[in-house]
């Protein structure tokens, strides 16, 4: 998995900060008026002040009503969240061109036999109401069909109707029921030039169908809570970072030509302190355990956590101590989406999806880290290009 991680990295690396804008200068005071630029007043740190929560352009009143079903459409979830949102509206936007059924899909994790059912970490019900009206959807497959007998039909990261027509439809008649394997060619959150029908059941799947089980959401909320209480000298605020030891040690994870898809402990401290935040800010790291590594970030900002240290104790031997790591990564990705502040050390996947339902929320502070020069630097210098041209997917999702 790292190394198609890597490969992903190489081809989506941070948009540079130092891009001009498009437009002049009352582009970037229509910026500011919508708050991504105005410091909020509080005692301490550059935080930014949370835009409004988006609504969604779609509607179900959008699609055509469904037809009756034509066979299955199985697939399973993978690599973590920040693929599961990605994989859940490839799948319905092929089962709704295809006016398929689609079946609520297992999770698997990275090594073999580790599998989870969906409902081990998302709302079951939740999901199969929510596309209600837009795909027919099962909890399993009828008994008389096997899996050993689907055929296997590998699909692009946001897929198209046209894809599916000439490449997956046919497929579909000759077999009745497929398995479909998600692929990314690239890692891809731009936003549509041109919305259709498919882009619109992709907004709906991808922002409007997972929901945590409430088990899940019960730890991610005490979490979230214990580091607002440990954050009390910056009125509650904390820092989530995005930084893993073992994907800042593959080697696809630094290129040589000048730009830098990922940033260290000590590079990622020295940021922080540059522009602005001082010694009792609260930062949240999604390192699962703490390494040695990581002490030069503590040294400087002494309140730095990772699960560990604030997860409640009687939570730790099912989501934290188990062998299987699908809770981790999960926890990370629904406590990254709700910090106040964002900062994706490592390029890829997680910081796209992570960004996106963060736009969606209004959490605009998503700081892209850079090599600052000087001895000082204003925050909102480094928002992340997803919000300032607004050229996230969630922007064609949500008005």
């Amino acid at each position: 998995m790292f190394v198609m991680l890597g490969n992903m990295i190489k081809r989506d690396h941070f948009d540079s900060i130092t891009e001009k804008l498009p437009g002049d200068v009352q582009d970037v005071a229509k910026v500011a008026e919508e708050g991504l630029r105005t410091i909020a007043k509080l005692s301490k740190g550059p935080w930014l002040e949370d835009g409004e929560q988006l609504k969604p352009c779609w509607s179900k009143t959008n699609f055509d009503e469904i037809e009756e079903s034509r066979g299955y459409v199985t697939f399973s979830l993978t690599n973590g969240p920040e693929y599961h949102v990605s994989q859940i509206a490839d799948a319905v936007v092929v089962a709704r061109v295809l006016r398929a059924t689609l079946v609520v899909p297992d999770i698997r994790g990275s090594k073999p036999g580790d599998e989870r059912k969906f409902e081990d970490v998302y709302d079951v019900n939740k999901f199969i109401r929510s596309l209600d009206g837009v795909v027919k959807v099962v909890k399993e497959l009828p008994e008389e069909i096997s899996f050993r007998n689907l055929a296997v039909v590998k699909v692009p990261n946001r897929v198209t109707e046209d894809h599916i027509i000439e490449n997956i439809q046919p497929i579909f008649k000759a077999k009745g029921n497929i398995r479909l394997a998600t692929y990314f060619p690239s890692v891809n959150m731009r936003k549509s030039t041109e919305k259709s029908n498919a882009d619109l059941v992709a907004c709906l799947a991808m922002f409007g169908t997972l929901e945590l089980q409430p088990d899940v959401n019960e730890v991610v909320d005490s979490m979230v809570e214990r580091l607002r209480t440990l954050s009390r000298k910056s009125d509650g605020r904390f820092i989530a970072v995005d930084l893993r030891v073992d994907l800042l040690d593959n080697k696809g994870c630094h290129e040589g030509n000048g730009r830098k898809s990922c940033y260290g402990a000590h590079e990622i401290a020295v940021f922080l302190r540059k522009i602005g935040y001082d010694k009792d800010t609260t930062i949240y790291l999604t390192q699962s355990r703490w390494d040695s590594s990581l002490s030069v970030l503590k040294d400087i900002f002494p309140k730095t956590y990772t699960k560990e240290n604030i997860m409640p104790a009687d939570k730790k031997e099912k989501f934290l101590d188990s062998e299987d790591s699908e809770f981790e990564k999960v926890i990370d990705f629904y406590l990254c989406s709700q910090s106040d502040a964002f900062v994706p050390a490592i390029s890829g996947l997680f910081y796209a999806n992570v960004a996106g339902k963060r736009i969606a929320s209004g959490k605009n502070q998503i700081l892209v880290p850079a090599d600052i020069s000087g001895s000082s630097a204003s925050a909102t210098d480094f928002i992340s290009p997803y919000v300032l041209k607004k050229n996230h997917m969630a922007h064609s999702c949500f008005c």
